[in-house]
């Protein structure tokens, strides 16, 4: 299954360098999607030396796998987000998302950017198709979002029918879409020049304190302050104990996308979510002769569905029953990170070292909130919005259960996965292009097997918390169950919280005899 997504396909940013010498900037970037690619333009636009660091290629990673809605509506309902945190702080909520897209919309206008960034309303829907959904409270959770938006004044409107769904909804108007790798490659290269860098391909080993630094590449970057934009934040120099209590209060779910043309006119230009848990997402990209639709769910905690080609299926059978006419042609599935009470974490982690995560559905919209928040904070400036996303908050009420609830599948996947014995059975098993975690000579192995036959063996423990890796078939990676971490087949790290990659053990030939040697002896 080819897994690669449309706004990769549909774009090629720039290429650059790796680092060649030691270097001194004023800020440090550590992170190449939509936060740091933001973070480190609006800083060298401010007049700081930069240096953006990304370890494989810009906007290819998470903000590479989006479906790129521009919203303020978040995964709270309003309601939700009153009942939580009261009126001021809900609406600080929705007025953070909006500044966030402004942003986007001036750096649009200012650049001349072609990535076709248009207003579009956003409807919140019961599910299309559905029977019966309504009577089972969808209008009158519809209703109370309509009341909290009037309390909040936030423009918003019930509709008994939402066009081209035919269900009831609420309708925001105001929010927006883009083309996220065409908005990014029209900045990447603004940022070099003047004592600022864009390094691609380029491991950041080390991230050392007082002065401030990486080593990167093979060479030294120093700077005064850091940036921390990898989705999952890297430790950096926060404590250990304390960065990896931070990272109880994150959880990782892998949310899948399909998308496909359809004759222009079929879907009216706008954002689409539905109320099922968890819930649906579609949108339009239009083009002169024919509109690209992009459908997203299935969510699930990463490393917890053994078959994710089955939701990749699952997606697609539904899409179909709203869009007869699609013409299915990409498929992927990216990572959102969840937060213990819901709203994101956005602030300093350690002194001079500032960091955002936990964007749930928002990626676009609270990734450039981060690059903004991070300008503010390096200029020593203050932020509307610094307490309201403080990284050191304490759990606000509602949090507490979900505090609780997700970091059960800890203990639980630790303790099944170690106890568990494997698979058994010979490295022949594994059929071309797939991985299993097999026991061979009594101990557990991540084996993959390339196209060619040639097998690729890792030790299958996670080096973050020690959670048995599974493999996910789909999209040819290990996923770690217990927080999320994902590597590529030869083990090294696509996404954190881990930031070593999983232990070598052989690099073998087609001598699958000669793997069985090797495994036994390093073992």
């Amino acid at each position: 299954m080819n897994t690669s997504s449309y706004w990769i396909d549909s774009a090629s940013p720039p290429r650059f360098p790796k680092p060649d010498r030691d270097l001194q900037v004023d800020t440090i970037v550590v992170g190449g999607g939509i936060t740091g690619i933001t973070a480190a333009f609006l800083l060298k636009r401010a007049g700081r030396r930069v240096a953006l660091i990304e370890r494989t290629r810009c906007a290819h990673i998470d903000t590479g796998h989006t479906t790129a809605h521009l919203t303020a509506v978040t995964d709270l309902r309003l309601h939700e987000l009153i009942d939580l945190f009261g009126k001021d702080a809900a609406r600080a909520v929705w007025d953070a998302g909006a500044a966030a897209i402004g942003q986007i919309a001036a750096l649009v206008r200012d650049e001349g950017i072609d990535c076709g960034f248009q207003r579009v309303p956003g409807f919140l829907h019961a599910p299309a198709g559905e029977n019966g959904y309504a009577g089972y409270g969808a209008i009158e959770e519809l209703r109370r979002e309509i009341d909290a938006a009037r309390q909040l004044e936030i423009s918003a409107e019930y509709q008994d029918v939402i066009p081209f769904i035919g269900a009831p909804g609420v309708r925001f108007p105001g929010q927006a879409r883009f083309h996220p790798l065409k908005y990014l490659a029209a900045l990447l290269p603004k940022i070099p020049g003047g004592g600022s860098h864009v390094f691609e391909d380029t491991e950041v080993g080390e991230i050392i304190d007082n002065p401030h630094g990486v080593r990167a590449g093979g060479f030294r970057i120093r700077g005064n302050r850091l940036v921390l934009a990898t989705h999952t934040p890297l430790q950096g120099t926060t404590r250990t104990l304390n960065a990896l209590l931070f990272q109880t209060k994150l959880a990782l779910y892998t949310s899948y996308a399909i998308g496909g043309r359809v004759p222009r006119g079929v879907i009216p230009d706008a954002l689409y979510w539905d109320m099922l848990d968890p819930y649906h997402y579609l949108r339009v990209e239009q083009h002169r002769d024919f509109s690209y639709a992009i459908f997203g769910g299935e969510d699930h905690k990463t490393g917890q569905e053994h078959d994710t080609a089955a939701a990749f299926g699952r997606l697609e059978e539904r899409f179909r029953r709203i869009v007869p006419q699609i013409e299915i042609d990409h498929r992927w599935s990216g990572q959102v990170i969840e937060t213990n009470d819901g709203l994101p974490f956005i602030g300093e982690t350690a002194r001079n070292q500032f960091t955002g995560t936990g964007f749930s559905g928002n990626g676009m919209t609270f990734g450039t909130l981060t690059a903004m928040m991070a300008v503010d904070a390096d200029f020593g400036r203050d932020n509307r919005w610094n307490h309201l996303f403080d990284v050191h908050r304490r759990k606000w009420l509602g949090g507490t259960w979900s505090y609780l609830k997700e970091n059960k599948d800890y203990p639980y996947h630790l303790v099944r996965d170690w106890l568990s014995r494997g698979e058994s059975g010979p490295l022949e098993s594994i059929s071309p292009g797939s991985g299993k975690v097999l026991r061979i000579e009594g101990k557990k192995v991540a084996a993959f097997r390339d196209e060619h036959g040639d097998f690729t063996l890792c030790s299958p423990v996670c080096p973050h918390l020690g959670c048995i890796v599974d493999w996910n078939d789909a999209e040819h990676t290990w996923d770690c169950p217990c927080h999320g971490s994902r590597f590529k087949p030869a083990g090294e790290v696509i996404a954190g919280p881990a930031e070593s990659p999983l232990e070598q053990i052989a690099t073998t030939g087609p001598d699958a005899e000669a793997a069985r040697r090797a495994v036994a002896e390093k073992r």
